[in-house]
């Protein structure tokens, strides 16, 4: 393993942004910070609504192999991706979640978890479209792997036009959100 490496599962539902969300991230690691980055998107037939993933590797070294398969970061905004995705966690590995989203029954303690309402957060500064931005800014302050600021030109570079002002309230929102230790 080297130093910077990961493997990165964001997991949710149709309509929440979360291949745009791995789009970001990638494309940050990629372009601005100079690293190794690989996508992967999958989505059930029904696109808005259904089961939605994307697993990037994030990497100091060129990426071999494409698929997180055992991913130490796992980024959870809906219940199904949570159930489905669990127990692939490396021990060691990072488990954030949307507190209003996913209901956590861990039976593991071996990993790292926080958790943000993402999307109430968003929702209270009116961009409700807007909680995989405010859960990238999340992720972010937990981890050292992309820098922010690589993260905020990715950003700006991947919304729609006009939109970049919220969706940097949005990321600073969360970059900022200090948990209350209320976990479920």
């Amino acid at each position: 393993m080297t130093k910077k490496y990961a493997e990165i599962v964001i997991t949710g539902f149709g309509g929440q942004g979360i291949v745009l969300a791995g789009n970001i991230l990638g494309k940050a690691a990629a372009i601005y910070d100079n690293l190794h980055a690989s996508l992967t998107q999958s989505y059930g037939p029904e696109a808005r609504g259904g089961a939605c993933s994307a697993q990037l590797i994030v990497s100091e070294n060129p990426v071999l192999y494409p698929y997180a398969e055992k991913p130490n970061i796992l980024v959870a905004m809906s219940q199904e991706g949570y159930d489905k995705n669990i127990e692939k966690l490396l021990p060691g590995g990072l488990l954030i979640t949307d507190f209003d989203l996913v209901k956590h029954d861990v039976k593991r303690k071996d990993f790292d978890f926080h958790t943000i309402p993402a999307t109430k957060i968003s929702e209270d500064l009116g961009y409700k479209m807007m909680a995989n931005i405010v859960i990238i800014g999340f992720l972010a302050s937990k981890t050292n792997l992309i820098t922010k600021s690589s993260i905020k030109k990715a950003i700006k570079t991947s919304v729609p036009e006009g939109t970049y002002e919220k969706n940097k309230i949005a990321f600073n929102r969360g970059f900022n959100y200090k948990e209350s230790g209320n976990r479920k």
